[in-house]
């Protein structure tokens, strides 16, 4: 081996001349071998890299891709005996490891990595794994794999302290603070995303108090406007859109909903781990959560985010649709919430990380054992209440008249008269001629918790008993026009036909065959029904091409309009039984339910409507005809007028493994549903006989998980300082970066879980530190020592988001609509956005004036400016935008017509200002667009372009328009300038 110092021993024997002159030359090469080795040599941050980037390939976890059956991401491996004898590695003993002879080796035969691979150690890299190994070859977790902790000596350090070691460390200085129109722009753009307005900026400006800065930043978190600024980074992750994309480009039902609930959240300072809980299982938490002021059921709603992934209507292949779209599920959830590319595992074990297939395969079930539904939402605590108050008194008035017909009639004789038994021609799926409803599941209120048996039907106005009501699944147990949906468990399709008993009105029954939801010709038509007929009628379905496949029956109120879910007022659907049969509808389908209800059975509601009908039972209930009214009113109470796309459980399935990602290849054994085997309690099975979702949510959020708030504090670092103390934000894994603070990022992360999970304190205390309030300008000197700026001994300058810019240009021409929440803006269409699915109407140039988080997102008519800055397309988890800088981003800033419309509306408000000189009109527009004041350098040069630009059109206009022209031209160049768009 040859290190350094052999390096420098040689060179000195040709005198010291050329001693430096060789060494200068080689210290500039992309060899960094003169950088000192570190003292103790880390797995983790000098070793593993090495190893991932040029070994694991063919040496890694991955036993598909492994040559030489030689592992070198374990101990275990590294050190067990080659089959040709000797050890790969030799714990403190370098000269005796396989591994530092073939990477020194010359001959094509022997060296490794091997010359195909094109990868070459530095001889840095080579000297690394020499003091690695004799220092004894200790190997280690993956660094995000082990618990943060923060070492003793750090004690009450705070961020401030991290940062300054590492820039002592490296030789680099310090810029100093900003000045007070920097910070307040800064702070006001990242904390809101819009610019401050100019009477805060003079405000802060003049504040002398020690607190002032504090004050400042505490102004823009609780202002309205952050909760959309942090939406909408959120919104990135979970791939938001309102559209599916596909030909048709049809709506997610209620996506805004999810929108409007994100900002809700971060405004209220929602806590991270109630937020994660929300978004993973909020359909299925013990305790829901409601709004403190609207009582509206918060925690349903962030489900939707299950449902934002891209849909393929009329597959060929239906089952690999499902693969596809559960993949994303997976892919956008461990991307999101932990930081791991968990999808590399879909075809075989992760080939860099510790996830195998078995794990992927283990989420799969979780996804797969989740249905996707309409909910209502607008649920509220209010209506819930009303919901159990109608139930109460329905069933005292149950009980009430029971009681009132046991006391007169016996039933003995009649109860044990038995049924003849027949061998039926068809499977009964569900029955709800009993009192109950037979295994299946519900979601929102409509259909109660039972069946409508022995219901009285009580006369209105005299009190007389006229029927018992026959059991039924009934959506209007509340009355018309209320949200819920019924479905069954799931089954093998194994017969031709499935039949469904019902009546309805505006009302829909579907076959929902593996988890496939946007069901229409010209292939899945016959899937379904809408029931439209009062009176009871067999739906058949035909089923026959899918058979083996597994399904559900689903059963709802309302309709779905291009896969956009309506419910009118008079919808209702009522059902009987569902069957699965072949040949011709069963003659006869008995009933299957013996079970009693708190009152009446099957068999005594029909026994005493026969003797009703007959005149034998002449009963009158002239008091609870108050209570029967009072349950009417109530009901109409409950209404149901918004809906979101999201997800409930349905039935707990395990999966197998698809061996090479294959469905058509499954394991002979499935996964149990788990979390990842390689994360704390990972190999715990879930043992809830729904999804498991709640279980997952809960091992994230397990104490002795590392990763969960490393990954949130590490993406709020990245949106404030514009890179993550981890650059890869969604990849913790191998292939991520390493932190450039890993004590920092465990620091971070401690604290976050002491402050409760709370974003806002997060987000504080970081604007707080020294390190974030410093300048961006610095001597070229601290340049090259770091020219990516890692070790933030100065600001980073940053440019904004398209967002930001687009909120920017309206906050400045006094055109922005600040409301808060409501419908997406529709998308301004222009001449080039063409295709399916293209909306009949465009939306307004201006949005309406609002924020750019309310401009509708439609998957294939995506907003040309948001593209063009960089607005990732939602298909997948974006925690980190590109941020390139192209013509294309010049040319929209000169030639939109939202940008020149704007120009023009700052003109007339500048001109407004009739009172101000010419100086001061300038600075009036520094202020609203730079938030300082202009030098006369700028306002001079303001002067000679407004001269030039008079001069070109003076014999076009006359004085007004001429006025108006060029003040419009002027604000036009001031937006096109990079101050504008960059924090600086």
């Amino acid at each position: 081996m040859f290190g350094c110092t052999h390096t420098i021993r040689a060179i000195g024997k040709l005198g010291g001349l050329c001693f430096f002159g060789v060494l200068l030359l080689s210290c500039n090469t992309s060899d960094s071998s003169c950088e000192p080795l570190p003292k103790h040599v880390d797995f983790n941050f000098h070793i593993r890299p090495i190893l991932v980037q040029n070994c694991y390939l063919c040496h890694g976890p991955d036993p598909s891709s492994r040559k030489a059956d030689l592992r070198l991401d374990t101990y275990e491996g590294a050190t067990a005996a080659l089959k040709e004898g000797g050890f790969a590695i030799v714990p403190g003993k370098p000269a005796k490891s396989e591994l530092m002879f073939r990477i020194n080796h010359e001959h094509e035969d022997k060296i490794m990595p091997p010359p195909e691979t094109n990868s070459i150690l530095t001889q840095r890299e080579k000297d690394l794994l020499e003091k690695w190994i004799r220092q004894g070859a200790e190997w280690k977790p993956h660094w995000s794999f082990i618990q943060p902790k923060v070492a003793e000596e750090y004690g009450d350090a705070k961020i401030d302290q991290f940062i300054d070691k590492a820039i002592e460390q490296k030789g680099l200085q310090k810029a100093p603070i900003a000045n007070e129109y920097t910070l307040i722009r800064r702070v006001a753009y990242l904390l809101t995303g819009l610019p401050p307005a100019p009477e805060d900026v003079e405000a802060f400006a003049l504040d002398s108090s020690e607190q002032a800065y504090e004050k400042m930043v505490d102004r823009y978190l609780n202002a309205p406007a952050y909760g959309e600024r942090w939406a909408r980074h959120w919104m990135d992750l979970v791939r938001y859109a309102e559209t599916k994309g596909h030909e048709f480009d049809y709506p997610i039902t209620g996506a805004w909903k999810y929108r409007d609930y994100l900002i809700r959240a971060f405004n209220n300072d929602l806590p991270y781990d109630q937020f994660l809980k929300e978004h993973l299982a909020g359909d299925i938490l013990e305790e829901k959560r409601y709004d403190s002021e609207s009582g509206l059921l918060e925690s349903q709603i962030a489900t939707a985010f299950y449902a934002m992934g891209e849909g393929t209507h009329s597959p060929v292949d239906i089952k690999q649709d499902e693969a596809n779209r559960i993949d994303n599920m997976i892919d956008v959830t461990t991307k999101t919430f932990q930081g791991l590319t968990v999808s590399c595992a879909k075809c075989h074990d992760h080939k860099f990380d510790p996830i195998t297939a078995a794990d992927y395969y283990a989420l799969y079930g979780v996804m797969e054992s989740t249905r996707f539904t309409p909910l209502d939402a607008d649920q509220t605590l209010a209506k819930e209440i009303t919901a159990k108050e109608i139930m109460g008194i329905e069933a005292y008035v149950q009980k009430t008249v029971a009681d009132k017909i046991t006391e007169k009639y016996s039933e003995t004789a009649f109860d044990n008269e038995k049924m003849p038994f027949e061998t039926p021609d068809y499977v009964t799926i569900g029955d709800f001629r009993g009192p109950n409803l037979d295994g299946w599941n519900t979601t929102g209120l409509a259909f109660g918790s039972r069946t409508t048996l022995g219901n009285p039907n009580i006369h209105p106005a005299t009190g007389k008993l006229m029927a018992l009501d026959e059991g039924r699944a009934s959506s209007r147990i509340f009355g018309s026009g209320k949200m819920g949906t019924l479905r069954s468990p799931d089954f093998i399709l194994d017969t031709d036909f499935i039949g469904v008993r019902a009546r309805g009105a505006q009302s829909t029954i579907r076959i929902i065959v593996d988890n496939f939801q946007l069901i229409q010709w010209p292939i899945y038509g016959g899937l379904t029904h809408a029931v439209d007929n009062s009176k009871w009628e067999n739906y058949t379905f035909n089923v026959e091409p899918w058979k083996g496949h597994k399904a559900y029956i689903e059963i709802l109120p309302g309709k779905y309009q291009q896969h956009n879910y309506k419910l009118p007022p008079e919808a209702f659907v009522e059902a009987q039984y569902a069957i699965s049969f072949n040949g011709d509808w069963p003659s006869k389908v008995t009933s299957n339910q013996n079970e009693s209800s708190t009152a009446f059975s099957e068999k005594q509601v029909k026994r005493y409507n026969s003797m009703l009908k007959k005149g034998q039972l002449n009963l009158h209930f002239p008091k609870l005809t108050t209570a029967l009214d009072s349950t009417k009113n109530l009901s109409k109470t409950i209404e149901n007028t918004a809906f979101i796309y999201g997800v409930s459980d349905g039935s707990a399935t395990d999966s197998p493994v698809f061996i090479r990602g294959r469905y058509q290849e499954p394991s002979e054994e499935n996964v149990p549903r788990r979390f990842l085997s390689a994360l704390p309690h990972g190999n715990e099975p879930f043992q809830s006989k729904g999804s498991g979702r709640l279980e997952l949510a809960e091992a994230m959020l397990q104490a002795d998980n590392p990763l969960t708030a490393r990954v949130m504090v590490n993406r709020i670092w990245h949106h404030l300082f514009g890179k993550g103390i981890v650059e890869t934000v969604d990849n913790f894994g191998l292939q991520g970066k390493l932190p450039t603070h890993p004590e920092l990022l465990d620091h971070l992360a401690i604290t976050f879980q002491k402050e409760d999970w709370s974003i806002k304190k997060m987000i504080r205390y970081i604007v707080t530190s020294e390190a974030f309030k410093r300048s961006a300008i610095t001597e070229e000197e601290m340049s090259d020592k770091d020219p990516n700026n890692l070790y933030l001994a100065s600001f980073p300058i940053r440019r904004l988001e398209s967002e930001a810019i687009r909120d920017g240009i309206l906050a400045v021409s006094q055109s922005l609509d600040s409301t808060l929440f409501g419908p997406p803006i529709p998308t301004y269409l222009t001449e080039f956005m063409g295709g399916r699915g293209r909306p009949e109407e465009s939306g307004p140039l201006d949005g309406a004036g609002r924020r750019s988080i309310y401009q509708e997102v439609r998957r294939n008519f995506l907003e040309p400016m948001m593209t063009t800055f960089d607005r990732p397309i939602p298909f997948t988890t974006f925690g980190k935008r590109d941020v390139t800088n192209v013509p294309a981003q010049s040319l929209i800033l000169m030639n939109d017509p939202f940008v020149i419309q704007q120009s023009e509306i700052l003109a007339q408000n500048v001109l407004a200002q009739t009172d101000l000189s010419f100086d001061q009109k300038v600075a009036w527009i520094y202020m609203r667009t730079f938030s300082r004041k202009p030098t006369e350098k700028e306002v001079d040069n303001a002067s000679q372009f407004m001269d030039k630009i008079a001069a070109m059109k003076n014999s076009e206009l006359d004085k007004t328009d001429l006025d108006l022209e060029v003040w419009k031209e002027y604000c036009h160049s001031i937006f096109n300038l990079k101050e504008f768009i960059y924090l600086i």
